[in-house]
């Protein structure tokens, strides 16, 4: 069970990595191309991949934090319990 929840998460920071990767380079390239629209904005053209970045740091973080929680929970030492 426990190597299925560390696949599940694994796939899940994947995702979300490959995700953050693919939103950057769609947006740099959307302003290569349409560079006026962007002109218009008060915010930079980039605001874009800082609220991308923030939110995947934000679900790698918890990611990571389950991760070591079941990592602390299942490797606990066993008691002598014959003694």
């Amino acid at each position: 069970m426990k190597k299925k929840i560390n696949q599940a998460i694994n796939i899940i920071m994947a995702a979300f990595i490959g995700v953050f990767i693919g939103h950057g380079i769609f947006l740099y390239l959307d302003y290569k191309n349409h560079s006026d629209l962007y002109m218009i904005q008060s915010a930079p053209w980039y605001t874009g991949i800082l609220v991308y970045g923030i939110g995947t740091l934000a679900v790698l973080a918890i990611c990571i934090g389950i991760k070591i929680v079941l990592k602390r929970k299942t490797d606990k030492p066993f008691k002598n319990q014959n003694k």
